[in-house]
């Protein structure tokens, strides 16, 4: 009699024929494209690779097969071996792809933008799909003409023994929030009234019996007296103002179940402060920062109710879409998250603002002079200067932010929102603050590059920004010393107590606030020069592009990125680095 086959156990690796080396099976889908190496296109180890499209026609190849991922296991991480090379000559359009998905999710994809000589190592976190069994497929797409040939060799799916995941992305909720915004402001820009909506879903398959409304920037009044003002809500019962006037309780006619949705909606009034801010009118040029109100997030943690934090951010939010309308004096111009577009009738002007896939939404409202230029990748870069900004320092910010766009998306994925509006202002008394689309800075060649390098680390791959503030922060110094050049070759670290952790919050960094820059910022980048020193240069250029894509659009916490960066690191046990480094979670 012939046992039952065993169940894998974490640690055990779950593809079936995973090098193809045994045929075809349990591949389906287009198995031609399991092939022979030869030497044109070798396979990456032993004889046989897949090898999909490379005809020069407009063609798909698809490989799938279902996989079980253990229960109970500490991470769960993808990886194969790829070459991609092609007779495309285009360096800025994506004509051929290959997506590999798990399930519905797409959790990786490349492009004959990204050619290489040879093979290059892949690495996804997949830990989300712990104790499901999913579909593996991987989907080859070629257009009409100029092939490019995806080879691929030798994927595993491997999960690691120890304690459960934290909570997954899924239970993160609400979700899909859809913004409408409609405010006039007064002649000064200062002032704006108007309405506000958002519909929204219950992601979690707990019920959903209120939401959450974040007032950020009431932290900027005197509780009760505040800027943002929400009255005449409909769609549920709003609470009085807690957290220093910043959340507002909304509790809902009855619970959402999941999958549900629902609308609130309130008349709104937004009152900007004196002084050069990230919220705050410096001569006349308003910045409107973290004004609209958004939801709060309930996850494995409950509702995230953190206090505004000056130092640095408390700002957590998922994935929405914004539609504002904005109507102003013509004589003022209004940079905006999203595409604008602007309808003048007499003196006044209404912008059209409209933001898919960002986690919040900015604008900057005065007499600003605008230049504006299209970056090589095609990303219409505008920039805003309040005056006593000269020309020439307007001009090289422009071409600075262009240049640092183009570069930041050749490392971490395309920058997907089409225009970035940089508003400069040498008075500020902070750096730069980023918005998705949008940021403020000093006349800076440092500043720059890093709050545009936030429009991943922060922007397209969330973080929970009180809680784990070295997971932009520290990632996005980083990008900026990459564009730079700088190699972090002097990097040192040396803690100041035995409770000063790498990835303490901020309610850690305000009480100890003159370590917070040390810390999150020099620190959390010295780690990652320090990680790129130890796996390879190679290696630590495909971990993050690749870690980008897999959290794409979603919520990266401190347990995913080392268990990927675990995977990326291969033999080399990382343990002791993160225990020197300091990184926990």
């Amino acid at each position: 009699m012939t046992p039952p086959a065993q169940a894998a156990a974490c640690g055990d690796q779950v593809i079936g024929n995973a090098d193809f080396e045994t045929g075809t099976a349990p591949w389906t889908g287009s198995t031609a494209a399991i092939v022979a190496g030869t030497t044109a296109e070798p396979a990456h180890g032993g004889t046989r690779l897949a090898r999909l499209d490379g005809t020069g026609v407009t063609h798909t190849d698809t490989l799938s097969q279902s996989v079980t991922v253990p229960s109970g296991c500490s991470s769960a991480t993808l990886t194969f071996w790829s070459h991609i090379d092609t007779k495309e000559t285009t360096s800025s359009t994506k004509y051929d792809t290959l997506a590999v998905q798990i399930g519905s999710d797409t959790v990786a994809s490349y492009s004959n933008l990204d050619k290489n000589t040879g093979y290059v190592q892949r690495s996804v976190d997949v830990s989300k799909y712990i104790g499901q069994t999913v579909t593996l497929t991987l989907t080859g797409r070629e257009d009409s003409s100029l092939a490019t040939n995806f080879a691929l060799d030798d994927f595993s799916l491997t999960t690691g023994t120890g304690n459960p995941p934290p909570p997954p992305d899924s239970t993160r909720t609400p979700i899909n929030p859809a913004y409408t915004v409609n405010l006039t402001s007064n002649s000064a820009g200062d002032t704006w009234t108007g309405h506000q909506s958002v519909t929204f879903t219950n992601g979690s398959a707990t019920a959903l019996p209120e939401v959450y409304l974040r007032l950020w920037d009431n932290y900027h009044g005197s509780c009760p007296s505040t800027p943002i003002t929400v009255t005449n809500l409909t769609g549920g019962t709003a609470s009085a103002l807690t957290v220093g006037c910043t959340a507002m309780k909304v509790t809902l006619p009855t619970p959402l179940a999941q999958n549900q949705s629902a609308t609130i909606a309130f008349d709104l009034s937004i009152v900007v402060p004196s002084g050069a801010d990230r919220f705050g009118n410096d001569g006349g040029f308003n910045m409107i920062g973290n004004a609209l109100p958004v939801l709060a997030v309930r996850d494995g943690s409950g509702w995230h109710l953190d206090p505004y934090t000056n130092n640095g951010e408390s700002f957590y939010t998922v994935i929405s879409d914004f539609d504002v309308t904005l109507v102003h004096p013509t004589s003022l111009l209004t940079p905006a998250t999203g595409t604008s577009t602007e309808t003048t009738s007499g003196s006044t002007t209404t912008t059209h603002a409209v933001a898919a896939k960002v986690r919040d939404f900015a604008w900057a409202a005065g007499p600003f002079a605008k230049i504006s230029k299209t970056s090589g990748k095609g990303v219409r870069v505008n920039v805003y200067s309040v005056s006593g900004i000269s020309s020439s320092s307007a001009t090289s910010m422009l071409n600075l932010a262009a240049d640092a766009v183009d570069v930041h998306s050749g490392r971490f994925g395309d920058y997907p929102y089409g225009e970035l509006d940089a508003v400069i202002d040498n008075n500020f008394w902070f750096g730069g603050m980023e918005y998705p689309g949008f940021v403020m800075d000093l006349v800076s060649n440092v500043a720059l590059p890093h709050e545009i390098a936030h429009q991943w680390f922060y922007g397209i791959v969330g973080d929970d920004e009180y809680n784990s503030p070295w997971l932009d922060e520290g990632f996005t110094d980083y990008a900026t010393d990459l564009y730079r050049g700088v190699t972090g070759s002097g990097c040192s670290i040396s803690w100041a107590s035995s409770a000063e952790k790498l990835t303490n919050s901020m309610a850690y960094w305000d009480a100890h606030s003159s370590r917070y820059s040390t810390v999150v910022y020099n620190y959390g980048k010295c780690t990652l020069h320090d990680l790129r020193r130890l796996i390879g240069d190679t290696a630590m250029t495909n971990l993050l592009k690749s870690y980008a894509q897999s959290h794409w659009y979603g919520v990266s916490t401190v347990a995913e990125f080392k268990a990927a960066a675990q995977a990326a690191a291969g033999s080399t046990d990382l343990t002791s680095f993160w225990t020197s480094h300091r990184v926990e979670g």
